[in-house]
């Protein structure tokens, strides 16, 4: 799957439409710029980033071959923010031993207009993986949120994601978080 790759999920019952498409930074930066910017993504590491900064970053990673950005629809409405990386290209490969087929993600979910329902961020995380895991190259997922989100550990956990140890970024004490395409013995 190349930066360009986009995804539809089609009508998901009592739901609606989720779609993904690559981010483009001059487009897009003011709703990320936004999100990332809110107390409630502090875990993000972006709180005090100027629309410029974010723009920078976000045109940095439009740039590489081993990371991508994608925002994520929900009836033609941004409702998150997706990226992928090759853990061997990031720090995060330094501290655990990358497989062949390892695949990073980060999930941002958008401030909720009017309150989220239940099950929402599970729909969201569900199309993204089905997105990622198109690519049969992907063997397992790997995530690292910021240890103290426990949140989001929890909601990985829910999706079936396996706590690994906690490792030491230069940003964060993270929980490496991993999920087999297939169950390990099949």
């Amino acid at each position: 799957m190349t930066a360009a790759s986009t995804f539809d999920s089609g009508p998901i019952d009592g739901f609606g439409e989720v779609s993904i498409r690559p981010v483009a930074p001059d487009r897009d930066v003011v709703v990320i710029h936004d999100w990332v910017t809110r107390e409630r993504s502090r875990f993000w590491g972006m709180g005090d980033a100027s629309l410029e900064r974010v723009r920078e970053i976000y045109t940095y990673l439009d740039s590489l071959t081993t990371h991508h950005a994608y925002l994520v629809h929900r009836d033609g409405r941004p409702v998150a923010l997706f990226q992928t990386y090759e853990p061997a290209a990031d720090p995060v490969g330094r501290c655990y031993d990358v497989r062949p087929g390892d695949f990073g993600i980060h999930l941002l979910i958008g401030p909720p207009d009017g309150g989220v329902e239940p099950g929402f961020t599970g729909v969201l995380l569900d199309a993204f993986l089905a997105f990622v895991l198109a690519d049969p190259t992907r063997r397992r997922i790997v995530a690292e949120p910021d240890a103290r989100n426990t949140r989001a550990v929890d909601r990985l956990a829910r999706a079936g994601f396996v706590p690994g140890p906690q490792i030491d970024l230069p940003d964060k004490r993270a929980q490496l978080m991993f999920l087999d395409r297939e169950p390990i013995g099949h």
